[in-house]
């Protein structure tokens, strides 16, 4: 029996514990702050419910095989408290979150038990433990020995689970993606606004500057990256809405750092200037705050 524990209950965090679940051999805790009584998702393949275990707070908690954080970015010190419990000697740690610091954002916790996970799976909660998954998705992890574990979680599970040898990369690609969002939630208009010839040169600048930092980093980024993201929303569904704007329709913090500042702080390290994605970081970031 595989001990796992999932830090996290929004969308994603409680489509990835509902699969869990339903696979044989996993003893499922989920870690959150608002309790419920019945999860159900709604999945491509059907509903999946059950009667979890959950916990809400972490002096509560014991350690486990495997931890997965699935909470926003910002929401890490929050989840470090639960990590300090549930971490023991042999415990594998897998980072389901946006950006491109997955291991810098736990800096306390030893580099080889991490699997950073990309993460693509839309889902929308629609309220605590009621969450519909639009598409079965992917989690990509690098192919070493925390990867494949990690992967080994999901066998009984339609997700693809894919592995990479080139993970910085994949990385840099899905924050491309995610950096030209910011003209979503900036105008809080859907994936349609990539048909206005102005926002999608707007989306190309911010994905240039990502390209370039990227780079840098050591991704290997391709020149027409931006014109494959900018196609990528005009040929999706038109109506789709990304987590930063509806964050930003919800009241909520958004994850405008990880999405964008990072960009323009780590640019820096290489005099690299990115000052469409830093514009863009700290218009969310104060658009956030109360009046």
């Amino acid at each position: 029996m595989t001990r796992i524990a999932v830090i996290g209950t929004g969308a994603v965090g409680a489509s990835i514990a509902a699969w869990l679940i339903a696979a044989p051999g996993h003893d499922v805790t989920l870690c959150a702050r608002t309790p419920f009584e019945r999860l159900r998702v709604e999945t491509p393949d059907g509903v999946l419910e059950s009667t979890p275990r959950l916990l809400t707070a972490p002096t509560t908690a014991q350690p486990v095989d495997w931890v997965l954080v699935v909470t926003k970015t910002y929401d890490a010190p929050g989840a470090q408290l639960w990590l300090d419990r549930l971490v023991g000697p042999d415990t594998r740690i897998a980072i389901l979150q946006n950006g491109v610091e997955h291991y810098s954002r736990f800096p306390t916790l030893d580099p080889a038990r991490i699997a950073p996970v990309i993460v693509d799976i839309p889902a929308e909660r629609r309220a605590p433990g009621d969450v519909v998954q639009r598409r079965n998705g992917s989690l990509t992890v690098p192919d070493d020995a925390a990867g494949r574990g990690f992967a080994a979680l999901f066998a009984h599970s339609p997700i693809d689970t894919i592995l990479t040898d080139d993970w910085l990369t994949a990385a840099w690609r899905k924050l491309a993606v995610n950096c030209a969002g910011a003209v979503n939630a900036l105008t809080l208009q859907p994936a349609s606004i990539a048909q206005d010839d102005e926002a999608a040169d707007l989306m190309r600048a911010l994905i240039r500057e990502c390209v370039a930092v990227g780079r840098a980093e050591g991704a290997n980024l391709p020149d027409d990256l931006p014109d494959q993201v900018v196609n990528g929303y005009r040929n999706g569904p038109a109506d789709s809405i990304n987590s930063i704007h509806a964050d930003r329709l919800a009241g909520r913090p958004t994850e405008a750092d990880a999405r964008n500042g990072v960009i323009a702080r780590l640019g820096e390290t290489h005099g690299i200037a990115a000052p469409l994605n830093r514009m863009a970081d700290v218009v969310l970031r104060l658009s956030a705050l109360s009046p």
